[in-house]
């Protein structure tokens, strides 16, 4: 490819976005070769799926997103995020032995993805045991035994790559394949036995759901109960050997870590039931391997892995900041909310303070005495009162000097300081607390209160009509009527509490 070519190839806004993050170092580590094509006939080539290296490798990727996302689930709650880790490092000296395996059973094709996927799982699971063992025999915690074992195993897994590699036949061995990973290198034995390995996965963890779900959350509970914990923990352990090993082809030992971890972590943050996080976590997965084969394909010498793993950090980071319940973006926007409407209903509250003190005479409040109320500036009254008018529970005068509460502000006034009322009274009876030391909880706890707690806090309280500081507590009446006391005489505050 001349020089003109690869200018052509690269010239666009998003290419140059990518060089500034991705080094493009692994040559191999690409879905086919890129001809002298652009970026958009490169996406076209993709979704014919005409090519045999593009359909294993999606089929693969989507696979390997399955079975990391629904184990890696078990993984997040289970709080052994290190141990996936550790396994993904421990399996590389059973990958080695199995190519030198395969070397000697045949030397001319010393691939052989069922003898290299038995040596992955033994090292893994060996890998595992020995871990255990420091724990259980040794002062050492666990993540401490995980450091080490992760440590020493890829120590003599990368010097077992480095002495396959010095064979006469290492270099074409594609080894060096498993350490950064290929999705162009995967053959259709091998999506094979990622089909078995994700179908078991599937029918195990819906078959023993329940005994997974319980050792996971309380293993205590689990022993106690009958639950074989200590065969799930290593039936989860096998499996998560056997995903691992599968995704070593596409992501690589370095990070397919991050492919059991970072698609569970992401369903993690948006629900908090387990079945869900499963099947977002499995859909998660298979995204960010769809995303990695596709955009690996785009560009000459763009990794698969890596992508992969871009791709699931991309949808991590829209559940962190945008999460229904837990995302930063939506608790910020949530918590301000939450400001803005305790603002308005002690503004309203205010209102009413105002309003009762003289004796609920006149149709309105000056902002002048809404300032004076609040400790504030007319122009903060103001902006408080054109706040209350957006919101449809007031109106300003004309002028600009008087607020006029909308039936809709007069009933939430009304409630507001029934619940405050009703609170201290009840802090005064229920828990003998001195009258003079029940307004700051009350303040807090006015703007919480639903309805249902309330009528059953008025029902403990035999309907008082007064506070412990002896001023009327509003009735339902009040709250329901929607106009003011001074335009209903007959039915003054404190009576007709037993609608």
């Amino acid at each position: 490819m001349n020089y003109h070519s690869r200018f052509t190839i690269h010239h666009s806004s998003f290419w140059w976005l990518l060089l500034l993050f991705l080094p493009l170092t692994a040559y191999a580590d690409k879905i086919g070769d890129v001809s002298d094509t652009s970026m958009l006939e490169q996406a076209v080539r993709f979704f014919t799926f005409r090519d045999p290296a593009v359909r294993y490798a999606l089929i693969g990727s989507i696979l390997l997103g399955i079975s990391c996302g629904l184990l890696g689930s078990f993984i997040v709650v289970r709080k052994m995020a290190l141990v996936g880790d550790a396994l993904s490092h421990a399996v590389l000296p059973g990958v080695a032995l199995g190519f030198l395996w395969s070397i000697a059973k045949n030397p001319l094709s010393p691939k052989d993805p069922l003898v290299i996927f038995i040596g992955a799982t033994i090292a893994g699971l060996v890998g595992t045991t020995v871990v255990g063992l420091i724990k259980q025999t040794t002062r050492l915690k666990e993540d401490t035994a995980l450091g080490m074992v992760l440590a020493a195993f890829f120590s003599v897994g990368i010097c077992l790559v480095t002495m396959i590699q010095r064979l006469p036949t290492g270099n074409k061995s594609g080894l060096d394949k498993f350490l950064f990973g290929q999705a162009a290198a995967i053959s259709a034995s091998d999506v094979t036995l990622m089909t078995i390995v994700t179908v078991l996965a599937v029918v195990i963890i819906t078959v023993f759901y329940k005994e997974f779900l319980v050792t996971s959350f309380d293993a205590g509970f689990a022993r106690a109960s009958g639950f074989p914990a200590q065969l799930i923990h290593h039936a989860l352990m096998l499996l998560l050997a056997f995903a691992v090993v599968i995704a070593l082809q596409a992501v690589g030992v370095v990070l397919v870590s991050a492919m059991l971890i970072i698609p569970a972590a992401a369903a993690y943050l948006l629900t908090d039931r387990m079945s869900r996080m499963l099947l977002l976590s499995a859909v998660f997965g298979m995204a960010a391997g769809s995303a990695g084969a596709f955009l690996s394909f785009l560009g000459n010498n763009l990794p698969t892995g890596p992508f992969m793993v871009l791709g699931a950090t991309a949808v991590f980071i829209l559940a962190f900041l945008l999460g229904p319940r837990h995302g930063v973006v939506v608790r910020w926007w949530r918590q301000r909310s939450r400001a803005k409407r305790v603002q308005r209903e002690n503004s309203l509250k205010s209102i009413y303070h105002v309003w009762e003190a003289r004796e609920f005479k006149g149709e309105g409040v000056s902002l002048s005495e809404l300032a004076e109320r609040r400790r504030e500036t007319i122009e903060e009254a103001k902006s408080q009162a054109t706040e209350l008018s957006r919101y449809h529970l007031a109106t300003l005068h004309e002028d600009g000097n008087m607020i006029f509460l909308t039936p809709e502000g007069w009933q939430r006034a009304c409630s507001i300081v029934r619940n405050h009322r009703l609170w201290e009274l009840y802090l005064t009876n229920a828990a003998q607390i001195a009258a003079d030391h029940v307004h700051e909880d009350a303040e807090k706890i006015e703007h919480v209160l639903g309805e249902e707690v309330v009528r059953q806090l008025e029902r403990r309280l035999d309907y008082a009509t007064k506070d412990p500081h002896g001023r009327l507590i509003p009735s339902l009446s009040d709250v329901r009527k929607g106009t003011a006391p001074s335009a209903r005489p007959e039915e003054s505050i404190g009576y007709g509490r037993r609608l």
